[in-house]
């Protein structure tokens, strides 16, 4: 089973903790019945990917949202 691509790589500056910032880049696609966010450093270097809520699938501007959480409470921890 292949993988349905929903939005192509996006290139992303994340606001971090105190004025800090990540330049990323992530795309989201399907598999199956599920939907992933795919998300890498510019240079390509994965950093995670995580696996949408069903209700946040198709809603493009959760995807930003998604990213900012992911980089701080997945990426980094406290």
């Amino acid at each position: 089973m292949s993988a349905q691509l929903i939005q192509d790589w996006t290139e992303s500056q994340v606001l971090l903790k105190f004025g800090t910032h990540k330049e990323v880049k992530y795309k989201v696609y399907k598999h199956g019945e599920k939907h992933f966010q795919e998300i890498r450093d510019l240079d390509d270097a994965p950093i995670h990917t995580l696996e949408l809520p069903p209700g946040l699938a198709m809603e493009a501007n959760s995807y930003e949202v998604l990213l900012r959480y992911v980089l701080l409470d997945v990426v980094q921890p406290r």
